[in-house]
């Protein structure tokens, strides 16, 4: 591993314990936002996005949440998505190395939340599985702006986090602990959003 990364995980991981979350800039660079954009658009022109549920029976409730989505596997994943996924895996395996987590596997998709679209509060737990450790979002929206909205809100004891969807910047959480929510934006907002996990 490049001490770069590991000085960047470290950052997240003492963050994470601090706080219950953490926030890295630059997970992504510019060139590799751009390539991962064109496989997104090349999937959604595809017709492969499908509406996002809730719950294990995957129910539509627009009212709750109204994102698009396509699950991305290491079996289907090519150039860019397989550096993406190699670098999760690195931080993943990072994490164990230094947390003991016992973290194995990985849930992945891309989200993409049409103008005006959003996600009410909740908590990334079904009631009966546990195997969700550490939420984590990675955007891929270019030249965001302040008033462009679509701000991640992080419910914490204290006080709320806000987090503006920046493309390049992951977003990491207790998966059990940390209710959140994603608010309407006026643009299509973008991102690699998924979990890691205790269980195969």
């Amino acid at each position: 591993m490049e001490e770069t990364w590991q000085v960047a995980f470290e950052s997240i991981i003492s963050q994470i314990l601090d706080q219950g979350y953490g926030i890295l800039d630059g997970f992504l660079s510019d060139e590799e936002i751009s390539a991962l954009n064109e496989r997104f658009l090349l999937h959604y022109q595809a017709q492969a996005f499908k509406k996002a549920g809730i719950s294990k029976s995957h129910e539509v409730v627009k009212d709750i949440r109204g994102d698009e989505i396509l699950w991305l596997e290491k079996s289907n994943a090519v150039g860019i998505e397989t550096v993406f996924l190699d670098r999760l895996e690195q931080f993943m395996g990072y994490v164990n190395y230094t947390c003991f987590l016992g973290l194995r596997s990985y849930e992945i998709h891309y989200a993409s939340y049409p103008v005006g679209t959003f996600y009410k509060r909740h908590l990334d737990k079904f009631r009966n599985d546990s195997g969700r450790k550490l939420s984590f979002i990675c955007y891929l929206n270019q030249n965001w702006q302040p008033d462009n909205g679509g701000e991640l809100v992080l419910f914490l004891p204290d006080s709320d986090k806000t987090v503006l969807p920046l493309g390049g910047r992951l977003i990491v959480f207790e998966s059990d602990k940390i209710e959140h929510e994603v608010l309407p934006a006026n643009r299509e907002r973008r991102s690699l959003t998924g979990w890691l996990r205790n269980i195969d």
